[in-house]
């Protein structure tokens, strides 16, 4: 099975019973222990309408939409054929239209779902990890579901843009799950104007809080923040053989899915190529590099020939 598709209402699985055997038989079509990787994408999709779905649009491997922004995820990912030897790819679901403060408290209800399917994955397989890749609201989705997981549940989480705050992040992490997870955080200037959105109109107001698009602003061993449009950051991720384009438009909020270079990076992260610890340490450095402090060379080119996870 190439890519399987869950869709969620509120905490709910739409259709339960038929999530369940479709997640058993993704799995004995896989190697034990491949990874899982689910897909979580942001606001204005909605599974119950075909033309809002996701699943014709970022999370299909072949996008019906004629548009700039339907880039295949699985695809870029190098996911899809059905091999054994490939991770499970989940792409889920869930209604994110509406106002944007509907599909804020929505996401939070996501969560609890995509928690129900991740201890659906560990009971099939005892143990087994699983990996999130979500975009602005998505990454609300994927932090809540932390607040409802035992720890180790949850692998790695890359965060494409966050449309959520600080503060809620901070919770989310002094969880079990949350003290295992690692997060790599992207964020953008390209994003401003929708991170000063979220603080000003939409997310409940704390005093000195702020989005996440600033970054966690604490230290944490299993939180790592990426400015992609950062040169220091940008150096440091070509010297690892991940060239990222630089920023090409003032306002957007896609481009930390759009900007060229950016997949095989995430494709990496996801296959533990990358040692979040040492690119943390390289991108947050005032004075370049630590004498003696050694940056792997993993890839001569994020362009050549597939990788499995």
């Amino acid at each position: 099975m190439p890519l399987c598709r869950i869709n969620v209402i509120g905490d709910t699985l739409a259709a339960p019973e038929g999530v369940t055997a479709d997640i058993a038989t993704a799995l004995s079509r896989t190697r034990p222990g491949a990874p899982v990787v689910v897909l979580i994408h942001g606001y204005r999709f909605s599974p119950r309408d075909e033309h809002a779905s996701p699943h014709t649009h970022i999370l299909s491997l072949s996008p019906a939409h004629d548009s700039w922004k339907a880039l295949s995820w699985p695809r870029q990912l190098g996911l899809g054929s059905g091999e054994p030897d490939e991770p499970l790819c989940i792409a889920l679901g869930w209604e994110a239209r509406g106002s944007l403060w509907q599909a804020y408290g929505r996401a939070a209800e996501t969560g609890r779902a995509l928690a129900r399917i991740v201890s659906g994955i560990r009971l099939i397989r005892q143990g087994q990890p699983v990996d999130v890749l979500a975009h602005s609201l998505g990454c609300r989705v994927a932090l809540s579901a932390l607040r409802h997981l035992p720890a180790g549940a949850m692998g790695r989480a890359v965060l494409m843009a966050p449309a959520e705050m600080r503060s809620t992040a901070r919770d989310c992490l002094d969880t079990p799950a949350g003290r295992a997870v690692e997060v790599l955080n992207i964020t953008s200037r390209e994003n401003g104007l929708y991170d000063r959105a979220l603080a000003w109109l939409v997310a409940p107001h704390r005093f000195g809080d702020r989005a996440l698009g600033t970054g966690l602003n604490r230290t944490a061993d299993n939180w790592t923040d990426i400015d992609i449009d950062s040169r220091r950051t940008r150096n440091v991720l070509e010297e690892m053989g991940y060239p990222i384009a630089p920023s090409g438009k003032r306002i957007c909020h896609w481009s930390v899915y759009l900007r060229p270079g950016l997949f095989p990076f995430y494709r990496a992260v996801l296959n533990r190529e990358v040692p979040l610890a040492l690119l943390r340490t390289r991108t947050t450095m005032e004075d370049g590099p630590t004498p003696g402090l050694r940056l792997p060379r993993l890839h001569a080119s994020p362009f050549g020939t597939r990788q499995a996870f």
